[in-house]
């Protein structure tokens, strides 16, 4: 059997213009470099109004009826859609999910630095995943996991300076217990 590669697609795709010959349809709406709306005309005459100022016809709204152009720089334009691209990048928050393991036979130092380890993810702006794993004979007791992890999770929910909820509430996959906690602000 024939395997057929697909090039992976990127995740953002960049919204593309229509510049000067692109632009295919009879009549357009133009506005242009100063922002004044010239009106309905053929694309010749627009193409021929960017020419003669030196400058570009762009497409920036091919919805409308009729496409609505304008007369702009297309280099500058575009430099600046790609600078406003880049700062929304910056601005953004990225979370990423932090893991806590526990067991039922934890200590209680251990359990207690687990507790330091979540505040300290919670306050850094982490969604934190708490994970218990049953393992042979701890099988036969699931309420004391269950215990265990509303127990953990409450300790969190008193701490003063957050306000802490359940993304995901408890969940078992066999011996497994899950829980997704996240710091509202």
């Amino acid at each position: 059997m024939r395997r057929v590669y697909h090039r992976p697609r990127p995740d953002f795709q960049e919204k593309r213009f229509k510049v000067n010959q692109q632009i295919r349809v009879p009549e357009v709406f133009l506005i242009d470099e100063s922002g004044q709306g010239l009106g309905v005309m053929p694309t010749s005459k627009a193409l021929a109004l960017a020419l003669e100022a030196g400058l570009d016809v762009v497409e920036v709204n091919p919805k409308a009826q009729p496409p609505v152009v304008k007369i702009i720089d297309y280099g500058q334009f575009k430099y600046r859609k790609e600078k406003e691209a880049q700062k929304q990048k910056v601005k953004q928050k990225k979370i990423e999910i932090k893991g806590i393991r526990l067991s039922v036979r934890i200590s209680q130092h251990d359990f207690d630095f687990r507790i330091e380890q979540a505040r300290k993810f919670l306050a850094r702006g982490d969604k934190l995943k708490l994970e218990l794993v049953l393992k042979g004979r701890e099988r036969q007791h699931p309420e004391i996991a269950e215990e265990m992890m509303k127990k953990f999770y409450h300790l969190l929910k008193e701490t003063p300076s957050f306000n802490v909820e359940l993304e995901q509430g408890l969940t078992k996959q066999g011996g497994r217990f899950n829980i997704v906690v996240i710091n509202k602000q």
